[in-house]
């Protein structure tokens, strides 16, 4: 379960082609508006890898379906088929120039069982095409794919979406969309492609002190890791906690002090308190938890269906080491319910009048020191449709990011399966992930 083995796999590009939509758009305007929430995400593309079992058909993943398909769901989410640029302020915006989108088509000598448990992996970002991003913002496709078929008749689909344009259940409502399509359906959901409606406030009001844009605590410099030095280096496992056990966590939680949170609330709290043990932090370390939070639901009104854009707030509960570790979990539980419920229209449109008032957004754009100890950043993907891109020959084995690029960074992914189990992707300093596994099942 925490192995950690690498295999070697080798890919031949068979074939690239740059897809433009099917049909122009009229009326469709040149340039698209990029809210503050667009501009303090990371310009790059969010990397997700699709595999799927063969189900004898002679056309498995046949590139003329996909791409013709893909053509067509570019009508109507043509941004996608943009590439990014700059208005007359510096500001960066989507030209909709219809230029297209990548499709790529490999082959691998690998079978889907080489590689024994599918987990995030830096391999997995040879099934997804490169990106070169040294030369202007305008030089590359903001959306591209990459079919890879196996010796065993498996195919992974690796899929790239520039964050800019799209958070991750924007990107999937495209993905499930071209899917839909490849399937002969019609657009289900039209993308809603004007931006305006997360324009910040005149002037901007905020009303609360956004500390989820706040640096976040570093090390206390007389805090030694156990184990650590400059050999040390970050690791990815997958952990799976069953129904039976998020059950047991949650009347955990609640014979503890009777009241009642979620189990995505206790599951945070969980692995937050696991996490400092696992660290080893003092008792006096500060640590904050990021918690990407979907806004969609919680601005008044709700952004109409099909919103294409970034819509991720974070909620940031900030406590000490000794504190998340001494007291009970649903101590825990009770602080990330705290934080999340104050996420309601009021904070999250002062959220966005706080970045109108920020000299420069790129300054604010999270890396990878942000979420390395003491701090941790956690991505629940339960409640997105990740399992529903079927085109045509049946939904995926697995689905999950290509890569975690950050330590500290934790994703919660649904099970392939409806069990209503869990995955968790976790991205840690190698020494402290058998100590994590070990206290993630101790309760």
């Amino acid at each position: 379960m925490g192995s950690d083995q690498k295999m070697m796999m080798n890919i031949d590009i068979m074939k690239s082609s740059i897809v433009p939509p099917s049909e122009l758009i009229a009326d469709c305007p040149k340039q698209l508006w990029t809210s503050n929430l667009d501009l303090v995400v990371g310009r790059i593309h969010i990397l997700t890898v699709y595999f799927y079992r063969p189900n004898g058909s002679s056309k498995f993943f046949d590139p003329n379906v996909m791409k013709k398909a893909l053509a067509d769901v570019l009508v109507s989410f043509y941004p996608m088929a943009g590439r990014l640029g700059r208005d007359e302020t510096d500001r960066i915006v989507i030209n909709c120039n219809n230029e297209g989108v990548l499709f790529v088509e490999a082959e691998s000598d690998s079978t889907l069982d080489d590689f024994g448990e599918l987990k995030p992996s830096p391999e997995f970002r040879q099934l997804t095409p490169s990106v070169d991003y040294s030369g202007d913002i305008s030089s590359y496709p903001l959306f591209f794919a990459q079919v890879t078929h196996f010796k065993c008749g498996g195919v992974a689909l690796g899929c790239g979406v520039h964050h800019t344009l799209s958070d991750g259940l924007s990107s999937l409502h495209f993905i499930n969309t071209w899917s839909d399509m490849a399937r002969g359906l019609s657009v289900a959901i039209p993308p809603f492609i004007e931006r305006t409606l997360l324009r910040a406030r005149e002037p901007p009001t905020p009303t609360y002190d956004h500390v989820e844009y706040h640096s976040p605590p570093s090390m206390n410099t007389t805090a030694q890791k156990p184990g650590s030095g400059s050999l040390s280096k970050s690791s990815t496992t997958m952990l799976k906690l069953t129904l039976d056990q998020l059950n047991s966590l949650k009347a955990k939680a609640k014979s503890e002090s009777g009241s009642t949170h979620s189990t995505y609330e206790i599951l945070a709290a969980h692995i937050w308190r696991c996490a400092c043990k696992a660290r080893g932090l003092p008792d006096d370390q500060l640590s904050k938890l990021y918690v990407a939070t979907d806004g969609r639901s919680r601005l008044s009104p709700r952004l109409p269906p099909g919103y294409l854009g970034n819509v991720v707030f974070t909620a940031t509960p900030v406590a000490k080491s000794g504190d998340l570790t001494s007291k009970s979990l649903s101590n825990t539980a009770k602080l990330i319910h705290t934080t999340l419920t104050k996420m309601d229209d009021d904070y999250l449109r002062s959220a966005i009048d706080y970045l109108e008032s920020q000299p420069d957004l790129s300054a604010l754009i999270r890396g990878p020191s942000y979420f390395a100890s003491p701090n941790l950043n956690i991505n629940a993907w339960t409640r997105l449709p990740v399992y529903d891109a079927d085109f045509g020959w049946g939904r995926p084995i697995f689905m999950g990011p290509a890569c975690i690029l950050y330590e500290g960074t934790i994703y919660v992914l649904p099970s392939p399966n409806n069990d209503r189990s869990v995955s968790l992707a976790v991205c840690l300093d190698a020494n402290e992930q058998p100590l994590f596994e070990k206290f993630l099942y101790e309760f």
